[in-house]
């Protein structure tokens, strides 16, 4: 039995026998590496949101987490693929390569050095044929348009300072006003694309994370929309105008400044 072991030894003894055609658990049993994608995404984004709540939950999730990795590599060591030790000592090998101003003789000048330099190794050691090759395009866009403009502008292509990035925010707008304006409706989704992209460029040059920032905004308009819904529940009918909506809006905002302080 596994009381005699502790951390990740006991947990793979634990996936071990949970997975084990004989005694283990059915549902346990009947899972595959395909079938489990959408858990893993899930504690993905449960871990992401512990972050804001606090170390207990966090510590949890993390746990979560780490069963799919677990899982997945118990399957994989099934089928003959791979072991849990295969993914860490693989992880290991990866951080000491891509880490040559800690574990070998280069010297970097700071964080933005680092980053240049780990893309140019994932390229060169790693069998990348393109740089912004690896990004999973199954990410939510507003994060996957900030880590691709990131790589590109490990390598220079950026403007130097904010205000270029919020120039061409400027520049797409009018494009996509263009678009409107001649109803062309292909054009229209193909610069609101462009001006999404350009929003998320500006937010990763201004070190703002966008995924999080429109998070922020939408819980906002959530909590100030459920006032107006609590002063006002014969809103939702649909009956009221613009004006009187809208009038309903800023008293939510002013109610909750003041249940801020």
């Amino acid at each position: 039995m596994f009381e005699n072991k502790e951390g990740i030894e006991k947990l793979l003894e634990i996936m071990k026998m949970l997975r084990d055609p004989e005694t283990g658990c059915p549902w346990d049993i009947k899972q595959s590496i395909e079938s489990l994608k959408p858990y893993i995404i899930e504690e993905a984004y449960e871990t992401v949101e512990a972050i804001d709540k606090g170390t207990l939950e966090l510590k949890d999730e993390l746990g979560d987490l780490l069963l799919q990795v677990v899982f997945v590599s118990q399957i994989a060591s099934e089928n003959g693929d791979f072991t849990f030790n295969d993914v860490a000592e693989n992880i290991c090998s990866k951080l000491i390569r891509r880490h040559p101003h800690v574990f070998g003789d280069i010297s970097v000048k700071d964080a933005d050095e680092v980053l240049s330099n780990w893309n140019k190794i994932k390229k060169s050691k790693e069998n990348k044929k393109h740089l912004l090759d690896g990004t999973p395009t199954s990410m939510p866009s507003l994060l996957y348009a900030a880590r691709v403009s990131e790589k590109a502008a490990s390598i220079g292509f950026d403007w130097d300072r904010w205000e270029g990035s919020m120039e061409k925010l400027h520049e797409e707008i009018g494009e996509l006003k263009d678009a409107v304006d001649a109803d062309d409706r292909e054009n229209m989704i193909e610069e609101m694309g462009d001006l999404l992209f350009a929003a998320a460029n500006l937010a990763r040059k201004l070190k703002i994370d966008p995924e999080d920032a429109l998070k922020k905004s939408s819980l906002k308009f959530k909590r100030r929309f459920t006032i107006m819904e609590d002063d006002s529940p014969e809103m939702t009918e649909g009956k009221m105008s613009l004006d009187e909506l809208e009038s309903l809006w800023l008293k939510a905002k002013k109610i909750e400044r003041e249940r801020s302080f």
